[in-house]
């Protein structure tokens, strides 16, 4: 099935955009990769009557080490974050997440920046950003500003950013040295929808954890960050018990509904035995049993 008939733009620059976004209104859409987006077009779920791509603006993609953190432009590609020698080194939750999109041909289009800014709760990168601790840098006619993760995502395809406002980076802050971080996912097929994710990210000092973040995915209308389970980890030695009870935090957090994927009570067991593999995948990083 082919799109509805729509307006096409592919302006060089984030001024041209915000003015077209501006002029358009709710009638316009960004479009990154295009791997989220374009699907819907399709099939004719959505109706838009223009679309903006960032294909012609240069220097948003790169990853950068910079004082505050590793700095992501908005249209790098999944398949670079994958192979990225930075990424590997301060945030190995990036690259596990990465390489579970989708497959080589998607992670070879679709861009973070798409991504996260969609806010479809079944994707990846949300929970990891929230997880992270991640701010996102963004443009609009009364210039830029950051957005924390915990702010940006709002509900289901909706943010915080104004309509006129573009993405065009993201900040990864740092963990330290003795950070480790995975992602785990279930779905049934390759091309389905997860059925649950979890994203997992920890400070670990002295065989205890010092500092947890964790998010879910696909657990409710947007990504989910799972604050109660995250105090109780701090300072906690991960055993298994303290793994069982956090992984029950987690799945206290999630806001699962009942749909051709399973039940609530289904999605919720497969959260609870996701959440216990993958912090225990986090852990034996550090040399943990």
């Amino acid at each position: 099935m082919n799109p509805p008939r729509f307006e096409y733009y592919a302006p060089t620059g984030i001024e041209e955009i915000v003015g077209l976004l501006k002029k358009y209104g709710d009638d316009a859409k960004i479009l990154a990769g295009g791997q989220s987006l374009l699907p819907l077009l399709k099939s004719r779920v959505v109706t838009i009557p223009c679309l903006i791509s960032l294909s012609e603006v240069r220097g948003l993609s790169y990853i950068d080490e910079r004082k505050d953190g590793v700095h992501v432009g908005a249209m790098t590609v999944d398949s670079d974050l994958e192979f990225s020698d930075i990424i590997k080194k301060h945030f190995p939750l990036i690259l596990d997440c990465a390489s579970q999109v989708a497959d080589p041909l998607v992670r070879n289009t679709g861009t973070i920046g798409g991504n996260i800014s969609h806010a479809d709760p079944s994707n990846d990168f949300p929970s990891v950003m929230l997880a992270i601790g991640a701010k996102f840098v963004v443009q609009g006619e009364s210039g830029t500003r950051e957005i924390s993760a915990e702010d940006f995502f709002v509900d289901t395809f909706e943010t915080s950013m104004k309509h006129d406002e573009v993405l065009k980076e993201i900040i990864l802050p740092y963990w330290g040295s003795n950070s480790y971080g995975a992602y785990g996912k279930f779905k049934k097929g390759t091309w389905n929808f997860s059925v649950a994710g979890v994203a997992v990210q920890l400070s670990m000092e002295s065989g205890k954890i010092n500092k947890a973040g964790i998010a879910i995915t696909s657990m409710g209308p947007k990504a989910i960050k799972c604050t109660e389970a995250e105090k109780y980890l701090a300072g906690k030695k991960p055993d298994d018990s303290v793994l069982k009870h956090a992984a029950e935090l987690i799945v206290g957090a999630s806001q699962p509904s009942e749909d051709q994927y399973g039940s609530e009570k289904y999605k919720k067991e497969i959260l609870r035995r996701l959440s216990i593999k993958t912090m225990g995948k986090a852990i034996k990083m550090d040399g943990g049993n």
